[in-house]
């Protein structure tokens, strides 16, 4: 999850129990659901750890403990970042900050916010394909989908095997675009150039799903 400095940590002391446990739980379901996009991520994952954030809330705060609003947990992503954002006053180009600042509201659902964080860390570090990668899924679940597409086409000019671009790429074009043929030729491209790819048994799944003629 997102990398934290001594003094963010110093700052979220402050918080009161059940806020700590709210946002922890919602940073670990929140992570999970982007990380779908991800190799190895799978739907069954998130709804159990969802299940597990929720009962980790119940039992250390004493009650069933709502998961908080996007606006609330705006408002935590922002508190989080205000000293990352004041360091980043005084070196606007840092982009170890600006990726900082990016997975603080990723992981809190702001996707917008976290691309702006990511292209303005791009803007200094262009072939950086693993920040460009993250920029790619915010966009997606901003609902940008061409502008996802966008990113990942670039990232795979400066670093045609990548990976994570490869699979990401397949799966917007099949559930972004419903362009079936076109994930299916991103993922045999990440199986033809990673051919130690570790989850290569799931990437060869969801061929063969995406091979498996459409129900009118």
């Amino acid at each position: 999850m997102t990398l934290q400095t001594t003094e963010a940590r110093q700052k979220e002391s402050s918080w009161q129990p059940r806020q700590v446990y709210v946002m922890a739980a919602v940073c670990l379901v929140v992570g999970l659901l982007v990380g779908y996009l991800l190799p190895g991520s799978a739907k069954p994952a998130v709804l159990n750890s969802t299940a597990t954030a929720k009962s980790q809330v119940e039992m250390n705060s004493g009650a069933l403990a709502p998961m908080p609003t996007l606006d609330q947990m705006k408002h935590m992503a922002d508190k989080q970042a205000a000293p990352l954002l004041t360091k980043l006053a005084a070196d606007p180009n840092d982009v170890a900050l600006l990726v900082q600042i990016g997975n603080i509201y990723k992981a809190s659902h702001q996707f917008k916010q976290a691309a702006d964080y990511y292209g303005k860390a791009l803007s200094v570090d262009a072939r950086n394909v693993a920040v460009r990668t993250e920029m790619a899924s915010c966009l997606y679940y901003s609902g940008d989908v061409n502008g996802a597409l966008d990113q990942l086409h670039q990232s795979l000019e400066y670093d045609p095997k990548d990976a994570d671009s490869l699979f990401n790429l397949g799966m917007i074009r099949w559930k972004g675009n419903n362009d079936a043929a076109g994930a299916i030729a991103a993922w045999q491209q990440l199986l033809r150039t990673n051919p130690n790819l570790d989850r290569k048994a799931i990437v060869e799944k969801m061929i063969a799903e995406a091979q498996q003629p459409r129900a009118n």
